[in-house]
């Protein structure tokens, strides 16, 4: 895996500059990509590549300038557009380290498969970068956005989203060797992450040397885009995201919360989760089922529980286990009944368990599958309540 850090970029350069084989090519010769934004308007592809401007990420210097650019074509193929970059750029653009692609609404209604089909095609191009949906505003003004924790814009949206995935159930990533494997998977359709622009309305604070703190535009990984086959279909909700992360197994660490019984709050910390999806007959008819085993820390107490009480812990636990139950039967309903498309790879369920069965469902899957049956079971355990026992307010009141 490549390094994610500052690092590598400089130990990129040295390896460009030190490699001696047949096919070497030299720093002053490539434009090394970070990112890909594909637009579309008057049936015109709109391609922006920012590229790297190795002088000034290596810079130690206070003086630094921007450590990107950006060259931009348009043209009827995407192929003709990354060929007429030249036009703009001195150097050969070099896609070996692409760590986004940036995709339109517009572009990804109209199908996502030509624009991911040049890229895989090209040889020098690893398979490994993010692919991100912009969502409210053009895929070029993603690339735009220079961050103040990472020199490369198109580095800090592959660390930003990484790290999110990690941490928060609303949001994934998807490598595009991922995203092919879904798009021809018969029966299933992918989800992406999306992004927005997110504007500071708030007058912007300075130090005393007059250097800006909160910087004015920022980004935000907002939703997750459904589609049908590789067509946009729509958007799901933040929990209808929660609900399919828990489904397909990539929730890694999250936090929720519940309402204790005066209606104050509490607030719990996934530490891990595991699910499970098996499928069964019935009358001859598939059901699904969806056994998902997570283990949490309580974070948080706004109310009077005693936490010291086996009762009430065993209380949360129920409690929990039907909240994520319920992110999960939303997330599937919504995907039956408002997009009609399988997300979740139940379709492969089916066929690995009843392969003779499948292939009876497989021409009318998208009729089959609003009419399945899923059921639900989660398991919560709550392993550790923190360093002090009642909430400080309670222990305050009984002084």
């Amino acid at each position: 895996m490549l390094c994610r850090r500052g690092g590598f970029w400089t130990a990129l350069l040295i390896v460009l500059l030190l490699t001696g084989c047949w096919s070497r090519r030299e720093l002053n010769e490539l434009g090394i990509v970070s990112g890909i934004a594909i637009d579309k308007a008057d049936n015109q592809y709109h391609l922006s590549v920012q590229v790297v401007i190795p002088d000034q990420v290596i810079a130690r210097t206070s003086k630094q300038e921007t450590p990107v650019t950006m060259f931009k074509a348009n043209a009827p193929t995407l192929f003709e557009a990354f060929r007429k970059l030249t036009e703009t750029s001195s150097r050969k653009i070099y896609t070996a380290h692409t760590r986004v692609l940036v995709i339109s609404e517009e572009v990804a209604r109209e199908g996502i498969a030509k624009s991911i089909d040049i890229l895989v095609r090209n040889p020098e191009t690893r398979p490994d970068y993010f692919v991100l949906i912009a969502k409210n505003d053009s895929a070029e003004s993603i690339l735009k956005v220079l961050t103040s924790l990472e020199k490369v814009p198109g580095e800090a949206l592959f660390n930003s989203l990484d790290t999110s995935s990690k941490v928060w159930a609303p949001t994934t990533t998807v490598t595009v060797d991922t995203l092919i494997d879904q798009l021809m998977t018969p029966g299933m359709s992918p989800v992406l992450p999306g992004i927005s622009l997110l504007i500071n309305e708030s007058p912007d604070l300075q130090t005393k040397d007059m250097k800006k703190i909160d910087h004015p535009i920022k980004l935000s990984y907002t939703g997750m885009a459904v589609f049908r086959n590789d067509k946009l279909a729509g958007w799901m909700s933040k929990d209808e995201g929660k609900g399919y992360n828990y489904i397909r197994n990539k929730v890694k660490s999250t936090v929720g919360h519940m309402k204790c019984p005066d209606g104050k709050l509490i607030s719990m910390e996934v530490i891990d989760s595991h699910s499970e999806v098996k499928s069964r007959l019935q009358a001859g008819k598939p059901i699904i089922e969806v056994h998902l085993k997570l283990n949490a820390n309580i974070g948080e107490i706004e109310c009077g529980i005693n936490i010291h009480d086996p009762q009430e812990i065993e209380r949360l636990e129920t409690e929990g286990e039907q909240v994520v139950e319920e992110l999960m039967r939303n997330s599937v309903e919504a995907m039956q009944h408002q997009y009609k498309v399988d997300v979740f790879g139940f379709s492969q369920t089916i066929n690995n368990a009843y392969p003779k069965l499948w292939k009876e469902l497989k021409p009318r899957w998208d009729e089959e599958f609003p009419k399945l049956k899923v059921d639900y079971k989660a398991e919560l355990h709550i392993r550790n309540t923190g360093m002090i026992g009642n909430t400080i307010e309670r222990r305050m009141k009984e002084k």
